[in-house]
Protein backbone atom coordinates (compact mmCIF):
# COMPACT_ATOMS: atom_id res chain seq x y z
CA UNK A 1 0.00 0.00 0.00
CA UNK A 2 1.09 3.57 -0.56
CA UNK A 3 1.70 5.51 2.59
CA UNK A 4 1.43 9.24 3.13
CA UNK A 5 3.39 10.93 5.88
CA UNK A 6 2.97 14.32 7.49
CA UNK A 7 5.55 15.75 9.84
CA UNK A 8 5.36 18.62 12.29
CA UNK A 9 7.99 19.70 14.78
CA UNK A 10 7.76 21.44 18.10
CA UNK A 11 11.13 23.00 18.86
CA UNK A 12 12.29 24.44 22.17
CA UNK A 13 14.83 27.28 22.14
CA UNK A 14 16.60 28.20 25.37
CA UNK A 15 18.42 31.41 26.23
CA UNK A 16 21.14 29.17 27.66
CA UNK A 17 23.95 27.49 25.71
CA UNK A 18 23.21 24.10 24.22
CA UNK A 19 24.68 21.03 25.83
CA UNK A 20 26.63 18.38 23.99
CA UNK A 21 24.82 15.65 22.13
CA UNK A 22 24.19 12.46 24.08
CA UNK A 23 22.13 9.36 23.60
CA UNK A 24 18.64 9.98 25.01
CA UNK A 25 18.02 8.20 28.29
CA UNK A 26 14.97 7.00 30.15
CA UNK A 27 13.77 9.45 32.78
CA UNK A 28 12.46 8.54 36.22
CA UNK A 29 8.87 8.41 34.95
CA UNK A 30 9.52 5.03 33.31
CA UNK A 31 10.06 3.46 29.93
CA UNK A 32 7.61 5.77 28.15
CA UNK A 33 9.62 8.85 29.04
CA UNK A 34 12.79 10.12 27.37
CA UNK A 35 15.22 12.88 28.31
CA UNK A 36 17.92 14.42 26.13
CA UNK A 37 21.30 15.87 27.09
CA UNK A 38 19.87 19.35 27.66
CA UNK A 39 17.26 18.00 30.10
CA UNK A 40 14.27 18.28 27.75
CA UNK A 41 11.75 15.52 28.48
CA UNK A 42 9.21 13.78 26.27
CA UNK A 43 6.74 11.38 27.81
CA UNK A 44 3.35 9.79 27.32
CA UNK A 45 0.81 11.69 29.42
CA UNK A 46 -1.43 9.47 31.55
CA UNK A 47 -4.28 11.87 32.28
CA UNK A 48 -5.97 11.05 28.96
CA UNK A 49 -6.74 7.74 27.33
CA UNK A 50 -6.52 9.29 23.87
CA UNK A 51 -2.95 9.82 22.62
CA UNK A 52 -1.37 12.71 24.51
CA UNK A 53 2.28 13.59 24.94
CA UNK A 54 3.86 15.88 27.50
CA UNK A 55 6.92 18.03 26.87
CA UNK A 56 8.79 19.32 29.92
CA UNK A 57 11.48 21.98 29.65
CA UNK A 58 14.83 21.47 31.39
CA UNK A 59 14.62 22.10 35.10
CA UNK A 60 10.83 21.95 34.97
CA UNK A 61 10.56 25.56 33.77
CA UNK A 62 7.33 24.64 31.98
CA UNK A 63 5.43 21.55 30.94
CA UNK A 64 2.62 21.29 28.44
CA UNK A 65 0.49 18.60 26.76
CA UNK A 66 0.41 17.82 23.05
CA UNK A 67 -2.66 16.16 21.54
CA UNK A 68 -1.20 13.63 19.13
CA UNK A 69 -3.29 14.29 17.06
CA UNK A 70 -6.31 16.43 17.96
CA UNK A 71 -8.40 14.72 15.30
CA UNK A 72 -8.17 12.85 12.00
CA UNK A 73 -10.41 13.99 9.13
CA UNK A 74 -10.56 12.57 5.62
CA UNK A 75 -12.02 13.77 2.31
CA UNK A 76 -12.70 11.14 -0.31
CA UNK A 77 -11.81 11.86 -3.92
CA UNK A 78 -14.60 13.74 -5.65
CA UNK A 79 -16.27 14.81 -2.40
CA UNK A 80 -16.32 18.18 -0.64
CA UNK A 81 -17.40 16.71 2.68
CA UNK A 82 -14.96 15.81 5.42
CA UNK A 83 -15.42 12.65 7.46
CA UNK A 84 -14.20 12.69 11.04
CA UNK A 85 -12.33 9.43 11.64
CA UNK A 86 -11.16 10.36 15.14
CA UNK A 87 -11.67 13.17 17.65
CA UNK A 88 -9.70 13.64 20.86
CA UNK A 89 -11.71 13.26 24.04
CA UNK A 90 -10.22 14.25 27.41
CA UNK A 91 -10.15 12.00 30.43
CA UNK A 92 -9.84 8.30 30.94
CA UNK A 93 -12.30 6.42 28.79
CA UNK A 94 -12.08 3.64 26.23
CA UNK A 95 -8.92 1.76 25.33
CA UNK A 96 -5.46 3.27 25.39
CA UNK A 97 -3.20 2.83 22.38
CA UNK A 98 -0.33 0.40 22.76
CA UNK A 99 2.58 2.77 23.10
CA UNK A 100 6.12 1.58 22.57
CA UNK A 101 9.55 3.15 22.79
CA UNK A 102 11.89 2.71 19.84
CA UNK A 103 15.25 4.37 20.49
CA UNK A 104 14.57 8.05 21.10
CA UNK A 105 10.99 7.77 19.82
CA UNK A 106 7.58 7.06 21.35
CA UNK A 107 5.06 5.60 18.93
CA UNK A 108 1.73 3.84 18.55
CA UNK A 109 -0.43 2.46 15.76
CA UNK A 110 -4.16 2.39 15.25
CA UNK A 111 -6.76 1.61 12.59
CA UNK A 112 -9.56 3.92 11.48
CA UNK A 113 -12.78 3.26 9.54
CA UNK A 114 -12.27 2.76 5.83
CA UNK A 115 -9.12 0.65 6.24
CA UNK A 116 -6.95 3.64 7.10
CA UNK A 117 -3.95 2.81 9.29
CA UNK A 118 -1.86 5.27 11.29
CA UNK A 119 1.64 5.00 12.68
CA UNK A 120 2.26 8.04 14.92
CA UNK A 121 5.81 8.65 16.09
CA UNK A 122 7.30 11.37 18.31
CA UNK A 123 11.10 11.61 18.31
CA UNK A 124 13.13 13.53 20.86
CA UNK A 125 16.03 15.36 19.23
CA UNK A 126 18.75 17.65 20.56
CA UNK A 127 16.63 20.78 20.27
CA UNK A 128 13.04 19.61 20.19
CA UNK A 129 10.49 16.96 19.27
CA UNK A 130 9.67 15.72 15.79
CA UNK A 131 6.08 14.51 15.37
CA UNK A 132 5.23 12.29 12.43
CA UNK A 133 2.02 10.72 11.19
CA UNK A 134 2.29 7.95 8.62
CA UNK A 135 -1.02 6.91 7.10
CA UNK A 136 -1.53 3.77 5.07
CA UNK A 137 -4.54 3.33 2.82
CA UNK A 138 -5.47 -0.35 2.84
CA UNK A 139 -8.62 0.22 0.80
CA UNK A 140 -9.39 0.79 -2.87
CA UNK A 141 -10.72 4.29 -2.09
CA UNK A 142 -8.71 7.39 -2.99
CA UNK A 143 -8.62 10.31 -0.57
CA UNK A 144 -7.98 13.87 -1.67
CA UNK A 145 -6.63 14.68 1.75
CA UNK A 146 -6.06 13.39 5.25
CA UNK A 147 -5.86 16.02 7.98
CA UNK A 148 -4.32 15.21 11.37
CA UNK A 149 -3.52 18.40 13.34
CA UNK A 150 -1.00 18.33 16.17
CA UNK A 151 -2.17 20.42 19.11
CA UNK A 152 0.43 21.67 21.63
CA UNK A 153 -1.40 23.56 24.39
CA UNK A 154 0.98 25.94 26.12
CA UNK A 155 0.56 26.49 29.83
CA UNK A 156 2.30 28.26 32.72
CA UNK A 157 4.95 30.77 31.67
CA UNK A 158 4.22 29.92 28.03
CA UNK A 159 0.50 30.71 28.17
CA UNK A 160 -0.39 33.75 26.04
CA UNK A 161 -4.11 34.42 26.31
CA UNK A 162 -3.99 37.82 24.59
CA UNK A 163 -1.33 36.87 22.02
CA UNK A 164 1.16 39.39 23.36
CA UNK A 165 4.15 37.08 22.82
CA UNK A 166 3.15 34.92 19.86
CA UNK A 167 4.93 35.60 16.56
CA UNK A 168 4.79 34.63 12.91
CA UNK A 169 7.18 35.35 10.06
CA UNK A 170 6.48 37.56 7.04
CA UNK A 171 8.66 38.35 4.05
CA UNK A 172 10.07 41.38 5.91
CA UNK A 173 10.64 39.63 9.25
CA UNK A 174 8.86 38.63 12.44
CA UNK A 175 5.65 40.21 13.70
CA UNK A 176 3.12 39.45 16.39
CA UNK A 177 0.40 37.17 15.07
CA UNK A 178 -2.30 39.51 16.40
CA UNK A 179 -0.52 42.84 15.81
CA UNK A 180 -3.43 44.14 13.72
CA UNK A 181 -5.87 43.79 16.61
CA UNK A 182 -4.48 46.08 19.34
CA UNK A 183 -7.85 46.24 21.12
CA UNK A 184 -7.34 42.61 22.22
CA UNK A 185 -5.01 43.88 24.96
CA UNK A 186 -7.70 45.92 26.72
CA UNK A 187 -11.09 44.48 25.76
CA UNK A 188 -12.83 42.29 28.37
CA UNK A 189 -11.84 38.65 28.01
CA UNK A 190 -15.43 37.58 27.35
CA UNK A 191 -15.36 39.81 24.25
CA UNK A 192 -11.92 38.69 23.07
CA UNK A 193 -12.56 34.98 23.67
CA UNK A 194 -13.37 32.54 22.23
CA UNK A 195 -11.28 33.39 19.18
CA UNK A 196 -9.09 31.94 16.48
CA UNK A 197 -6.33 34.04 14.96
CA UNK A 198 -5.03 32.99 11.53
CA UNK A 199 -2.25 34.07 9.19
CA UNK A 200 -2.49 32.59 5.71
CA UNK A 201 0.43 31.05 3.85
CA UNK A 202 -0.93 29.38 0.70
CA UNK A 203 -4.61 29.70 1.58
CA UNK A 204 -6.34 32.89 0.35
CA UNK A 205 -6.94 35.77 2.74
CA UNK A 206 -10.73 36.28 2.98
CA UNK A 207 -12.23 39.68 2.19
CA UNK A 208 -14.02 39.64 5.55
CA UNK A 209 -11.10 39.41 7.93
CA UNK A 210 -13.11 39.44 11.18
CA UNK A 211 -15.83 36.79 11.15
CA UNK A 212 -18.35 36.25 13.94
CA UNK A 213 -19.51 32.73 13.22
CA UNK A 214 -22.54 30.77 14.37
CA UNK A 215 -20.44 28.65 16.73
CA UNK A 216 -19.84 31.78 18.85
CA UNK A 217 -16.16 31.95 17.92
CA UNK A 218 -14.65 35.07 16.33
CA UNK A 219 -12.15 34.35 13.56
CA UNK A 220 -9.47 36.96 12.85
CA UNK A 221 -7.38 36.85 9.66
CA UNK A 222 -4.16 38.79 9.35
CA UNK A 223 -4.06 41.06 6.29
CA UNK A 224 -0.57 39.95 5.26
CA UNK A 225 0.43 36.40 4.37
CA UNK A 226 3.22 34.67 6.23
CA UNK A 227 6.14 33.27 4.25
CA UNK A 228 6.90 30.31 6.49
CA UNK A 229 4.70 27.67 8.17
CA UNK A 230 6.00 28.78 11.56
CA UNK A 231 4.55 30.13 14.80
CA UNK A 232 6.41 30.84 18.03
CA UNK A 233 5.54 31.91 21.57
CA UNK A 234 7.96 33.52 24.03
CA UNK A 235 7.72 32.77 27.73
CA UNK A 236 6.83 35.49 30.24
CA UNK A 237 10.40 35.48 31.62
CA UNK A 238 11.94 35.76 28.15
CA UNK A 239 14.11 32.67 28.60
CA UNK A 240 12.18 30.24 26.42
CA UNK A 241 10.54 30.13 23.03
CA UNK A 242 8.32 27.31 21.82
CA UNK A 243 8.02 27.23 18.03
CA UNK A 244 5.97 24.91 15.84
CA UNK A 245 6.73 24.57 12.15
CA UNK A 246 6.29 22.21 9.25
CA UNK A 247 7.33 21.95 5.63
CA UNK A 248 3.88 22.69 4.16
CA UNK A 249 0.72 24.29 5.61
CA UNK A 250 -2.11 26.40 4.27
CA UNK A 251 -1.93 28.75 7.25
CA UNK A 252 -0.72 29.11 10.81
CA UNK A 253 -3.07 29.90 13.66
CA UNK A 254 -3.74 29.86 17.37
CA UNK A 255 -6.61 29.51 19.77
CA UNK A 256 -5.38 32.07 22.32
CA UNK A 257 -7.47 30.67 25.16
CA UNK A 258 -5.42 27.46 24.95
CA UNK A 259 -2.33 29.10 23.38
CA UNK A 260 -2.21 26.23 20.92
CA UNK A 261 0.03 26.40 17.86
CA UNK A 262 -1.15 25.06 14.51
CA UNK A 263 0.97 24.57 11.39
CA UNK A 264 -1.01 21.70 9.94
CA UNK A 265 -1.03 20.61 6.32
CA UNK A 266 -3.03 17.96 4.49
CA UNK A 267 -1.86 15.02 2.41
CA UNK A 268 -3.58 13.05 -0.36
CA UNK A 269 -3.84 9.33 0.30
CA UNK A 270 -4.23 7.03 -2.70
CA UNK A 271 -4.61 3.27 -2.76
CA UNK A 272 -1.69 1.45 -4.35
CA UNK A 273 1.78 0.27 -3.66
CA UNK A 274 3.72 -0.07 -0.40
CA UNK A 275 5.99 2.88 -1.20
CA UNK A 276 6.26 5.30 1.72
CA UNK A 277 5.97 9.05 1.26
CA UNK A 278 7.32 11.33 3.94
CA UNK A 279 8.18 14.93 4.72
CA UNK A 280 11.12 15.98 6.87
CA UNK A 281 12.33 19.28 8.29
CA UNK A 282 15.62 20.39 9.79
CA UNK A 283 16.02 21.33 13.46
CA UNK A 284 16.01 25.07 14.18
CA UNK A 285 18.93 26.82 15.84
CA UNK A 286 18.77 28.30 19.29
CA UNK A 287 18.42 32.05 19.67
CA UNK A 288 19.42 34.28 22.57
CA UNK A 289 16.74 35.89 24.71
CA UNK A 290 17.71 39.43 23.65
CA UNK A 291 16.71 38.56 20.08
CA UNK A 292 13.14 38.41 21.42
CA UNK A 293 13.20 41.03 24.19
CA UNK A 294 11.28 43.57 22.10
CA UNK A 295 10.05 41.18 19.44
CA UNK A 296 11.92 38.99 16.97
Amino acid sequence: MRRSSAVAVVMLFAALPAGGAQTPKVSREGNLAIQNAAGLQLLVATENTDPTLRITLPGGAASFPVLFPEHVTSVKHGSNDGERLYMFSPGERGQRPQWRRVGSSLEYERDFPGDIHLLARATLEEDGVRLRYEFTNRSAVAYDNIYAPTDPRLTGILHDERLERTYVHHANGFDLLASETPDRLTMPLDQWLPARYLAQLTAPIPAERVQHRDDGITYYYKSRPVDQPFIATRSTDGKWIVASFARVAGNVWSNPELTCQHVDGTSPLAPGSAKARSTSISPARRRSSKDWSSGP
